[in-house]
């Protein structure tokens, strides 16, 4: 568990276990890094540094606070709360792309202790606090 000062603000980066399940349901243990950066406070990234080339998919919060409670998502990235073999409580992410799609799983009590952290660091509601939509618009009229 890390929280780094990064420009006047903290960024969370929690290292988790996940498991990769097959189209058989048959799982491969992983590691990923879930981090959270309020600069970007809509947003959560999920980085799985145990490919060959590393790769990071970044998608809404709210997807993984609702997924972890209801069956959530819409596109890319769906998020539901489930049991795995064992019976343990399971958190499942369905990442979709043009190359195919993936289903892991984290354990709820993980993942919990992340997301009780990044709603500490920025309550539920006050994200759009956070962002300067006059530098956002600025930044992308000048691209």
């Amino acid at each position: 568990r890390a929280q780094r000062m990064l420009a006047g603000h903290r960024e969370i980066t929690e290292q988790m276990r996940m498991e990769f399940v097959d189209t058989e349901g048959l799982s491969t243990p992983l590691t990923a890094e879930f981090e959270y950066d309020p600069a970007d406070p809509f947003a959560v990234s999920i980085l799985f540094a145990d490919e060959p080339a590393p790769v990071r998919w970044t998608f809404a919060r709210d997807l993984l606070i609702e997924g972890f409670y209801e069956p959530t998502g819409d596109g890319d990235v769906h998020v539901w709360p489930c049991l795995n073999t064992q019976g343990a409580a399971v958190v499942i992410l369905e990442l979709s792309s043009p190359s195919g799609e993936v289903l892991v799983q984290v354990g709820s009590r993980e993942l919990s202790a992340f997301i009780h952290q990044m709603v500490a660091m920025v309550p539920q509601g006050a994200e759009g606090g956070l962002v300067d939509l006059d530098a956002e618009i600025a930044q992308l009229l000048s691209a």
